[in-house]
Protein backbone atom coordinates (compact mmCIF):
# COMPACT_ATOMS: atom_id res chain seq x y z
CA UNK A 1 0.00 0.00 0.00
CA UNK A 2 1.21 3.27 -0.57
CA UNK A 3 0.16 6.82 0.69
CA UNK A 4 0.02 10.58 0.12
CA UNK A 5 0.38 11.60 3.18
CA UNK A 6 3.45 13.28 4.29
CA UNK A 7 5.80 11.84 6.90
CA UNK A 8 4.73 14.38 9.65
CA UNK A 9 1.19 13.99 8.77
CA UNK A 10 1.26 9.93 9.45
CA UNK A 11 2.85 10.63 12.97
CA UNK A 12 0.30 13.25 13.70
CA UNK A 13 -2.09 10.16 12.53
CA UNK A 14 -0.32 7.75 14.56
CA UNK A 15 0.00 9.95 17.62
CA UNK A 16 -4.01 10.46 17.69
CA UNK A 17 -4.47 6.56 17.44
CA UNK A 18 -2.23 6.13 20.09
CA UNK A 19 -3.84 8.69 22.61
CA UNK A 20 -7.46 7.71 22.01
CA UNK A 21 -6.66 3.90 23.15
CA UNK A 22 -4.11 5.19 25.48
CA UNK A 23 -7.28 6.85 26.67
CA UNK A 24 -9.57 3.82 26.21
CA UNK A 25 -7.11 1.79 28.08
CA UNK A 26 -7.77 4.13 31.30
CA UNK A 27 -11.64 3.70 30.75
CA UNK A 28 -11.40 0.15 30.75
CA UNK A 29 -9.03 0.14 33.70
CA UNK A 30 -10.58 2.15 35.94
CA UNK A 31 -13.70 0.01 37.54
CA UNK A 32 -11.29 -2.81 38.18
CA UNK A 33 -9.31 -0.07 40.60
CA UNK A 34 -12.09 1.47 41.84
CA UNK A 35 -15.53 -0.57 41.73
CA UNK A 36 -14.87 -1.59 45.45
CA UNK A 37 -14.36 1.76 46.72
CA UNK A 38 -17.19 3.12 44.92
CA UNK A 39 -19.56 0.66 45.92
CA UNK A 40 -18.66 0.62 49.65
CA UNK A 41 -19.16 4.72 48.97
CA UNK A 42 -22.31 4.56 47.69
CA UNK A 43 -24.08 1.64 49.28
CA UNK A 44 -22.94 2.62 52.85
CA UNK A 45 -23.84 0.38 55.95
CA UNK A 46 -25.63 -2.34 52.98
CA UNK A 47 -21.93 -3.16 51.17
CA UNK A 48 -20.61 -6.85 51.78
CA UNK A 49 -17.79 -8.36 49.83
CA UNK A 50 -20.25 -10.24 47.94
CA UNK A 51 -22.39 -7.96 46.88
CA UNK A 52 -19.51 -5.46 46.02
CA UNK A 53 -17.99 -8.35 43.82
CA UNK A 54 -21.28 -8.66 42.37
CA UNK A 55 -21.13 -4.65 41.29
CA UNK A 56 -17.64 -5.09 40.25
CA UNK A 57 -19.71 -7.54 37.18
CA UNK A 58 -22.64 -5.34 36.32
CA UNK A 59 -20.03 -2.30 36.16
CA UNK A 60 -18.05 -4.75 33.67
CA UNK A 61 -20.95 -6.36 31.58
CA UNK A 62 -22.36 -2.87 31.38
CA UNK A 63 -18.98 -1.25 29.75
CA UNK A 64 -18.85 -4.39 27.66
CA UNK A 65 -22.55 -3.49 26.29
CA UNK A 66 -21.58 -0.16 25.74
CA UNK A 67 -18.55 -1.57 23.72
CA UNK A 68 -20.07 -3.22 22.28
CA UNK A 69 -23.14 -1.71 20.36
CA UNK A 70 -20.07 1.57 20.08
CA UNK A 71 -18.03 -0.18 17.97
CA UNK A 72 -20.55 -1.66 15.65
CA UNK A 73 -22.45 1.74 15.33
CA UNK A 74 -19.52 3.96 15.06
CA UNK A 75 -17.33 1.78 13.35
CA UNK A 76 -19.94 1.76 10.91
CA UNK A 77 -19.53 5.28 11.18
CA UNK A 78 -16.45 5.19 10.57
CA UNK A 79 -16.98 3.77 7.03
CA UNK A 80 -19.58 6.40 6.30
CA UNK A 81 -17.89 9.52 7.50
CA UNK A 82 -14.46 9.08 7.82
CA UNK A 83 -12.35 7.46 10.13
CA UNK A 84 -10.66 10.59 12.21
CA UNK A 85 -14.39 12.55 12.88
CA UNK A 86 -15.52 8.51 13.88
CA UNK A 87 -12.79 8.64 16.55
CA UNK A 88 -13.39 12.10 17.80
CA UNK A 89 -17.10 11.39 18.60
CA UNK A 90 -16.15 8.41 20.04
CA UNK A 91 -13.48 10.21 22.47
CA UNK A 92 -15.57 12.61 23.59
CA UNK A 93 -18.25 10.32 24.33
CA UNK A 94 -16.53 8.20 26.89
CA UNK A 95 -14.68 11.36 28.29
CA UNK A 96 -17.65 13.30 28.83
CA UNK A 97 -19.47 10.37 30.74
CA UNK A 98 -16.61 9.38 32.25
CA UNK A 99 -16.60 12.97 33.91
CA UNK A 100 -20.06 12.49 34.79
CA UNK A 101 -19.37 9.53 37.00
CA UNK A 102 -17.77 11.79 39.94
CA UNK A 103 -21.28 13.18 40.40
CA UNK A 104 -22.76 9.71 40.28
CA UNK A 105 -25.07 9.44 43.71
CA UNK A 106 -26.27 5.93 43.15
CA UNK A 107 -24.86 2.48 41.79
CA UNK A 108 -27.69 2.39 39.17
CA UNK A 109 -26.62 6.13 38.32
CA UNK A 110 -22.99 4.74 38.01
CA UNK A 111 -24.32 1.83 35.81
CA UNK A 112 -26.27 3.82 33.06
CA UNK A 113 -22.76 5.90 33.17
CA UNK A 114 -20.71 2.87 32.07
CA UNK A 115 -22.58 1.76 29.46
CA UNK A 116 -22.65 5.54 28.30
CA UNK A 117 -18.49 5.23 28.68
CA UNK A 118 -18.94 1.87 26.75
CA UNK A 119 -19.96 3.30 23.49
CA UNK A 120 -17.08 5.38 23.48
CA UNK A 121 -14.61 2.81 24.20
CA UNK A 122 -15.70 0.79 21.54
CA UNK A 123 -15.83 3.45 19.17
CA UNK A 124 -12.17 4.05 19.57
CA UNK A 125 -10.80 0.79 18.66
CA UNK A 126 -11.92 0.35 15.05
CA UNK A 127 -11.46 3.63 14.28
CA UNK A 128 -8.26 4.10 15.22
CA UNK A 129 -6.65 0.89 13.75
CA UNK A 130 -8.12 1.06 10.60
CA UNK A 131 -7.05 4.56 10.17
CA UNK A 132 -3.31 4.21 11.59
CA UNK A 133 -3.47 0.73 9.10
CA UNK A 134 -4.13 2.72 5.95
CA UNK A 135 -2.03 5.81 6.13
CA UNK A 136 0.90 3.77 6.73
CA UNK A 137 2.91 1.29 4.74
CA UNK A 138 2.33 -2.21 4.69
CA UNK A 139 5.73 -3.15 5.62
CA UNK A 140 5.21 -0.96 8.50
CA UNK A 141 1.85 -2.91 9.87
CA UNK A 142 3.43 -4.91 12.60
CA UNK A 143 4.78 -2.29 14.62
CA UNK A 144 1.84 0.22 14.04
CA UNK A 145 -0.15 -2.72 15.36
CA UNK A 146 1.74 -3.19 18.00
CA UNK A 147 1.78 0.18 19.10
CA UNK A 148 -2.25 -0.09 18.85
CA UNK A 149 -1.81 -2.79 21.14
CA UNK A 150 0.87 -1.38 23.81
CA UNK A 151 -1.34 2.18 23.66
CA UNK A 152 -4.64 0.75 25.21
CA UNK A 153 -2.95 -1.37 27.90
CA UNK A 154 -0.83 1.72 28.20
CA UNK A 155 -3.50 3.03 29.53
CA UNK A 156 -4.47 0.65 32.34
CA UNK A 157 -0.48 0.87 33.11
CA UNK A 158 -0.59 4.54 33.23
CA UNK A 159 -3.91 4.48 35.56
CA UNK A 160 -2.45 2.12 37.64
CA UNK A 161 0.87 3.99 38.53
CA UNK A 162 -1.65 7.28 39.16
CA UNK A 163 -3.59 5.34 41.79
CA UNK A 164 -0.73 3.85 43.36
CA UNK A 165 0.06 7.35 44.27
CA UNK A 166 -3.01 8.98 44.65
CA UNK A 167 -4.87 5.90 46.49
CA UNK A 168 -8.52 5.66 45.15
CA UNK A 169 -10.61 4.77 48.71
CA UNK A 170 -14.37 4.98 49.61
CA UNK A 171 -14.17 8.41 50.93
CA UNK A 172 -11.82 9.50 48.23
CA UNK A 173 -12.60 7.98 44.25
CA UNK A 174 -14.65 10.93 42.65
CA UNK A 175 -11.73 12.43 41.20
CA UNK A 176 -10.42 9.88 39.36
CA UNK A 177 -13.70 10.18 37.46
CA UNK A 178 -12.97 13.65 36.96
CA UNK A 179 -9.62 13.02 35.87
CA UNK A 180 -11.20 10.49 33.08
CA UNK A 181 -12.95 13.34 31.36
CA UNK A 182 -9.60 15.38 30.32
CA UNK A 183 -9.28 13.44 26.46
CA UNK A 184 -12.43 15.40 25.70
CA UNK A 185 -9.59 17.92 24.06
CA UNK A 186 -7.79 14.86 22.23
CA UNK A 187 -11.62 14.58 20.80
CA UNK A 188 -11.89 18.33 19.44
CA UNK A 189 -8.52 18.16 18.11
CA UNK A 190 -9.74 14.61 16.16
CA UNK A 191 -12.56 16.55 14.46
CA UNK A 192 -10.76 19.30 13.79
CA UNK A 193 -7.11 18.54 12.88
CA UNK A 194 -6.15 14.94 12.06
CA UNK A 195 -5.63 14.04 8.71
CA UNK A 196 -8.23 11.46 6.83
CA UNK A 197 -6.90 8.08 5.63
CA UNK A 198 -5.99 8.84 1.84
CA UNK A 199 -6.98 4.91 1.47
CA UNK A 200 -11.29 5.83 3.01
CA UNK A 201 -11.17 9.06 0.92
CA UNK A 202 -10.19 6.86 -2.65
CA UNK A 203 -12.77 4.13 -1.47
CA UNK A 204 -15.27 7.17 -0.87
CA UNK A 205 -14.50 9.00 -4.45
CA UNK A 206 -14.91 4.82 -6.18
CA UNK A 207 -18.24 4.71 -4.39
CA UNK A 208 -19.27 8.06 -5.50
CA UNK A 209 -18.52 7.38 -8.83
CA UNK A 210 -20.26 4.08 -9.25
CA UNK A 211 -23.22 6.07 -8.02
CA UNK A 212 -22.82 8.83 -10.74
CA UNK A 213 -22.35 6.05 -13.20
CA UNK A 214 -25.62 4.25 -12.69
CA UNK A 215 -27.90 6.88 -12.63
CA UNK A 216 -26.45 7.10 -16.71
CA UNK A 217 -27.46 3.55 -17.63
CA UNK A 218 -30.55 2.24 -18.87
CA UNK A 219 -30.91 0.17 -15.63
CA UNK A 220 -30.22 2.94 -13.29
CA UNK A 221 -34.15 2.51 -12.06
CA UNK A 222 -33.99 -1.12 -11.17
CA UNK A 223 -30.41 -0.79 -9.34
CA UNK A 224 -30.17 -1.22 -5.67
CA UNK A 225 -28.64 2.05 -3.78
CA UNK A 226 -25.18 0.63 -2.41
CA UNK A 227 -25.48 -1.34 1.00
CA UNK A 228 -24.31 0.08 3.89
CA UNK A 229 -20.86 -1.04 5.75
CA UNK A 230 -23.31 -3.52 8.16
CA UNK A 231 -25.88 -4.62 5.38
CA UNK A 232 -23.01 -5.63 3.53
CA UNK A 233 -20.93 -7.49 6.21
CA UNK A 234 -23.61 -9.82 7.24
CA UNK A 235 -24.64 -11.49 3.50
CA UNK A 236 -22.19 -12.72 0.88
CA UNK A 237 -19.96 -13.28 0.15
CA UNK A 238 -18.35 -11.33 3.25
CA UNK A 239 -20.22 -13.51 5.45
CA UNK A 240 -18.32 -15.75 6.46
CA UNK A 241 -15.35 -13.54 7.01
CA UNK A 242 -17.32 -11.56 9.47
CA UNK A 243 -17.95 -14.48 11.48
CA UNK A 244 -15.10 -16.17 11.51
CA UNK A 245 -13.78 -12.52 12.94
CA UNK A 246 -16.65 -12.27 15.41
CA UNK A 247 -15.22 -15.69 16.76
CA UNK A 248 -11.57 -14.95 16.88
CA UNK A 249 -12.05 -11.29 18.42
CA UNK A 250 -14.29 -12.96 21.03
CA UNK A 251 -12.50 -15.36 22.88
CA UNK A 252 -9.75 -13.37 24.07
CA UNK A 253 -12.51 -10.38 25.04
CA UNK A 254 -14.35 -13.15 27.09
CA UNK A 255 -10.67 -14.90 28.51
CA UNK A 256 -9.59 -10.99 29.88
CA UNK A 257 -12.87 -9.89 30.99
CA UNK A 258 -14.74 -12.38 32.69
CA UNK A 259 -11.29 -14.33 33.95
CA UNK A 260 -8.19 -12.24 34.32
CA UNK A 261 -10.09 -9.18 35.87
CA UNK A 262 -11.08 -11.12 39.13
CA UNK A 263 -7.42 -10.58 40.14
CA UNK A 264 -7.54 -6.95 40.62
CA UNK A 265 -10.83 -7.39 43.54
CA UNK A 266 -9.15 -10.28 44.70
CA UNK A 267 -5.98 -8.52 45.57
CA UNK A 268 -7.98 -5.87 47.23
CA UNK A 269 -9.85 -7.87 49.12
CA UNK A 270 -6.78 -9.69 50.53
CA UNK A 271 -4.12 -6.88 50.82
CA UNK A 272 -6.51 -4.06 50.61
CA UNK A 273 -6.87 -3.92 54.72
CA UNK A 274 -3.21 -3.42 55.18
CA UNK A 275 -1.61 -2.24 51.78
CA UNK A 276 -4.75 0.19 50.11
CA UNK A 277 -2.14 0.48 47.06
CA UNK A 278 -1.96 -3.28 47.01
CA UNK A 279 -4.62 -3.60 43.91
CA UNK A 280 -3.14 -0.44 42.05
CA UNK A 281 0.57 -2.65 42.13
CA UNK A 282 -1.49 -5.44 41.37
CA UNK A 283 -3.08 -4.05 38.28
CA UNK A 284 0.08 -2.23 37.67
CA UNK A 285 2.46 -5.29 37.56
CA UNK A 286 -0.38 -6.84 34.89
CA UNK A 287 -0.48 -3.78 32.93
CA UNK A 288 3.34 -3.48 32.34
CA UNK A 289 3.21 -7.01 31.04
CA UNK A 290 0.54 -6.62 29.23
CA UNK A 291 2.05 -3.33 27.30
CA UNK A 292 4.95 -5.81 26.31
CA UNK A 293 2.36 -8.47 25.09
CA UNK A 294 0.33 -6.57 23.53
CA UNK A 295 3.27 -4.66 21.35
CA UNK A 296 4.71 -8.29 21.34
CA UNK A 297 1.91 -10.25 19.66
CA UNK A 298 1.93 -8.56 16.01
CA UNK A 299 5.61 -9.04 15.62
CA UNK A 300 4.94 -13.42 16.77
CA UNK A 301 2.08 -13.26 14.35
CA UNK A 302 4.51 -11.64 11.69
CA UNK A 303 7.31 -14.25 12.50
CA UNK A 304 4.58 -17.50 13.11
CA UNK A 305 2.30 -16.50 10.91
CA UNK A 306 -1.42 -15.52 11.77
CA UNK A 307 -2.69 -18.82 12.53
CA UNK A 308 0.14 -20.45 14.33
CA UNK A 309 0.67 -17.63 16.34
CA UNK A 310 -3.10 -17.53 17.57
CA UNK A 311 -2.97 -20.92 18.91
CA UNK A 312 0.10 -21.06 20.75
CA UNK A 313 -1.29 -17.43 22.27
CA UNK A 314 -4.48 -19.62 23.31
CA UNK A 315 -2.69 -22.67 25.19
CA UNK A 316 -0.32 -19.78 26.46
CA UNK A 317 -3.34 -17.95 28.11
CA UNK A 318 -5.24 -20.90 29.47
CA UNK A 319 -2.32 -22.17 31.40
CA UNK A 320 -1.11 -19.12 32.79
CA UNK A 321 -4.83 -17.91 33.77
CA UNK A 322 -5.14 -21.38 35.71
CA UNK A 323 -1.63 -21.14 37.79
CA UNK A 324 -2.70 -17.24 38.49
CA UNK A 325 -5.44 -18.05 40.26
CA UNK A 326 -4.40 -21.48 41.55
CA UNK A 327 -0.97 -21.86 42.01
CA UNK A 328 -0.19 -18.72 43.86
CA UNK A 329 -2.27 -15.82 45.58
CA UNK A 330 -2.43 -12.24 46.92
CA UNK A 331 0.34 -10.87 49.02
CA UNK A 332 2.36 -14.29 48.21
CA UNK A 333 6.26 -13.86 46.90
CA UNK A 334 5.05 -15.39 43.50
CA UNK A 335 1.57 -13.86 42.93
CA UNK A 336 3.17 -10.32 41.66
CA UNK A 337 5.51 -12.40 38.98
CA UNK A 338 2.55 -14.52 37.80
CA UNK A 339 -0.02 -11.80 37.29
CA UNK A 340 3.12 -9.91 34.98
CA UNK A 341 3.37 -13.14 33.12
CA UNK A 342 -0.56 -13.72 32.85
CA UNK A 343 -0.68 -10.34 31.76
CA UNK A 344 1.59 -10.43 29.30
CA UNK A 345 0.61 -13.86 27.60
CA UNK A 346 -3.20 -13.07 27.80
CA UNK A 347 -2.43 -9.74 25.99
CA UNK A 348 -0.57 -10.84 23.16
CA UNK A 349 -3.57 -11.29 20.98
CA UNK A 350 -4.30 -7.66 21.51
CA UNK A 351 -1.44 -6.68 19.36
CA UNK A 352 -2.17 -10.18 16.81
CA UNK A 353 -5.94 -8.87 16.15
CA UNK A 354 -5.04 -5.27 15.16
CA UNK A 355 -2.61 -6.73 12.53
CA UNK A 356 -5.25 -9.38 11.56
CA UNK A 357 -8.33 -7.63 11.19
CA UNK A 358 -7.57 -5.06 9.13
CA UNK A 359 -6.01 -7.26 6.28
CA UNK A 360 -9.57 -9.48 6.58
CA UNK A 361 -11.70 -7.15 5.51
CA UNK A 362 -11.82 -4.37 2.68
CA UNK A 363 -11.46 -1.06 2.66
CA UNK A 364 -15.06 0.07 2.13
CA UNK A 365 -15.68 -2.15 5.42
CA UNK A 366 -12.71 -2.25 7.00
CA UNK A 367 -13.87 -0.01 9.82
CA UNK A 368 -17.24 -1.42 10.32
CA UNK A 369 -15.43 -5.32 10.07
CA UNK A 370 -13.30 -4.82 12.33
CA UNK A 371 -15.15 -2.60 14.83
CA UNK A 372 -17.76 -6.17 14.52
CA UNK A 373 -14.85 -8.61 14.85
CA UNK A 374 -13.75 -6.48 18.06
CA UNK A 375 -16.71 -5.65 19.28
CA UNK A 376 -19.64 -8.31 19.03
CA UNK A 377 -17.13 -10.52 21.49
CA UNK A 378 -18.37 -7.84 23.89
CA UNK A 379 -21.88 -8.89 24.28
CA UNK A 380 -21.01 -12.12 24.78
CA UNK A 381 -17.70 -10.55 27.05
CA UNK A 382 -20.92 -9.09 29.01
CA UNK A 383 -22.87 -12.09 28.90
CA UNK A 384 -19.91 -14.04 30.34
CA UNK A 385 -19.68 -11.79 33.15
CA UNK A 386 -23.24 -11.90 34.27
CA UNK A 387 -22.87 -15.41 33.81
CA UNK A 388 -19.22 -15.31 36.40
CA UNK A 389 -21.00 -13.16 38.74
CA UNK A 390 -23.62 -15.65 39.62
CA UNK A 391 -20.94 -18.25 39.39
CA UNK A 392 -18.90 -16.10 42.28
CA UNK A 393 -22.08 -15.87 44.28
CA UNK A 394 -22.22 -19.83 43.79
CA UNK A 395 -18.82 -20.32 44.61
CA UNK A 396 -18.89 -18.47 48.01
CA UNK A 397 -16.98 -15.55 46.68
CA UNK A 398 -14.02 -17.23 45.52
CA UNK A 399 -12.59 -15.09 43.44
CA UNK A 400 -9.91 -17.98 42.54
CA UNK A 401 -12.31 -20.38 41.52
CA UNK A 402 -14.26 -18.05 39.21
CA UNK A 403 -11.49 -16.99 37.65
CA UNK A 404 -9.79 -20.28 36.75
CA UNK A 405 -13.06 -21.75 35.74
CA UNK A 406 -13.59 -18.70 33.41
CA UNK A 407 -9.85 -18.80 32.14
CA UNK A 408 -10.89 -22.29 30.12
CA UNK A 409 -12.44 -19.73 27.77
CA UNK A 410 -9.00 -19.55 26.15
CA UNK A 411 -8.52 -23.59 25.11
CA UNK A 412 -11.23 -22.77 21.95
CA UNK A 413 -8.90 -20.82 20.68
CA UNK A 414 -6.61 -23.37 19.58
CA UNK A 415 -9.55 -24.74 17.53
CA UNK A 416 -11.46 -21.78 16.17
CA UNK A 417 -8.43 -20.45 14.53
CA UNK A 418 -7.67 -22.90 12.18
CA UNK A 419 -11.29 -21.85 10.47
CA UNK A 420 -9.49 -18.56 10.22
CA UNK A 421 -8.19 -17.68 6.41
CA UNK A 422 -4.37 -17.02 6.63
CA UNK A 423 -3.99 -13.81 5.31
CA UNK A 424 0.02 -13.34 6.45
CA UNK A 425 1.16 -12.48 2.82
CA UNK A 426 -2.34 -10.13 2.20
CA UNK A 427 -1.55 -6.31 0.96
CA UNK A 428 -4.12 -3.41 1.98
CA UNK A 429 -5.74 -2.85 -0.88
CA UNK A 430 -9.40 -2.76 -2.24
Amino acid sequence: MTTSLSKSSRYIVLLAAIGGLLFDGVELGLMPVASLSVSQSLLGDAFTPTLGGDWFARFTAALMLGAAVGGIFLGSLGDRIGRTRALGVSILFYSVFAGLGAFAKTQEQMLVLRFLVGLGVGGVWPNAVALAAECWPDKSRPIIAGLMGAALNGGILMLSQIARTWHITPESWRWIFQLAAAPAVLGLLALKVIPESPLWLASRSRRGDEADSSKLTPAASSRQPLPSPLRELFRPPLLHLTLIGILIGSIPMVGAWAASKWMIPWADKVGGATAPGYKAITQGWWALGAVLGSFTGAQIAAWLGRRRAYAIMSAGAAVLTALMFLGTAPLQGSFLPIVFAQGFVATLFFGWLPLYLPELFPTRVRAAGSGIAYNVGRFATALGVFAAGALFAAMGGSYPKVGATCGLIYLLGIVVIWWAPDTTDRKLEE
